[in-house]
């Protein structure tokens, strides 16, 4: 972390060039190619209706609230038990961190955000955050592909997501995650080995993440109707297949911070398989504003929530 660390402030300006230059290109060709459907957008985006916004919005700071759950689920199963407004305090911050230059503090965030509530083994918390990522990528996919049963196949990228698919399996696997993060770890410090999940911990997360996809498809939903659109209830598994791609897209997107262009351009092609172009663009412009307004207000409260209520103690075990 210190060595990756100094590389990205030996370079900072040049990587913060990069990425502007990068965010500029994506987003002059992306305006390019929705140039016809703004104007079926900007109207819808005027009128939008407030009240599915606001329920849209309380969902998608459900996700979160639930997603957080999860990580705790993780950490306990390792012997670190956290309190939960910690636990949301240090998602948000590395959430949050994606909108940095330099793809080094989204971990670099968590970390110091845990160091601040007493919580020192780095090691635990890097090799927590790759299983959340590997799950939660798997999650998603695998509600994207069973949603596809009722949209069709032929628009989605299957062959890249499979692909993707198949390297998350593949190394998550005890057999595989264990002594790889194993070497990692080392160069940490840490001294005692992460010990393997249990398989049955392993499936429950993944169901568990599959249903938060799920949350956040119906968080789009009421975006669709917000601004005119017309979903049906069994387009929420597919909704929430394409959030699970856009963040997959933004995640591996390490130019533009937070994937911005990239994420709205695979979430935008996704959606006219159940709405217009119109709303399509209007979803995903709405999208984007939502998700960076509810990170940061769960942030916020959590924070000070934290400082005014009594704090529980952070525990570690075996």
């Amino acid at each position: 972390m210190q060595r990756a660390y100094q590389a990205v402030a030996r370079r900072r300006w040049a990587i913060v060039t990069i990425q502007l230059v990068a965010l500029g290109v994506v987003l002059f060709f992306a305006g390019w190619a929705f140039r016809g459907a703004w104007h079926d957008a900007e109207p819808r985006l005027r009128d939008a209706d407030v009240s599915d916004l606001v329920v849209s919005s309380a969902i998608l700071a459900a996700y979160y609230l639930l997603f957080t759950v999860g990580w705790q689920w993780m950490l306990r199963a390792w012997g670190l038990r956290i309190p939960y407004l910690v636990a949301l305090q240090a998602e948000m911050t590395s959430i949050l961190a994606k909108y940095v230059p330099g793809t080094v503090w989204i971990p670099a965030a968590r970390i110091a955000a845990l160091r601040r509530f007493g919580v020192r083994d780095t090691p635990l918390v890097l090799g927590s955050m790759l299983m959340e990522a590997g799950l939660s990528a798997l999650a998603g996919i695998l509600v994207f592909f069973v949603s596809l049963t009722t949209v069709g196949f032929s628009s989605a990228p299957v062959l890249p997501l499979l692909a993707l698919a198949l390297v998350c399996v593949v190394g998550l696997h005890p057999r595989i995650f264990t002594p790889g993060i194993r070497r990692v770890l080392r160069r940490f410090g840490r001294t005692t080995e992460l010990p393997p999940l249990p398989y049955p911990t392993l499936l429950g997360l993944l169901a568990y993440y599959c249903f938060t996809w799920l949350v956040g498809g119906a968080a789009i939903w009421f975006l669709l109707r917000s601004l005119g659109g017309d979903p049906s209830v069994v387009d929420i598994p597919y909704l929430g297949g394409v959030a699970a791609v856009g963040a997959i897209v933004a995640f591996l997107s390490l130019i533009t911070p937070s994937g911005l262009g990239v994420r709205e351009a695979s979430m935008y092609g996704l959606l006219l398989a159940v709405t217009t172009k119109g709303v399509a663009l209007g979803v995903t412009v709405l999208n984007r504003l939502t998700i960076t307004a509810i990170e940061a207000l769960l942030l916020v409260v959590g924070a000070l929530v934290w400082r005014y209520l009594p704090r529980p103690k952070i525990e570690t075990g075996p």
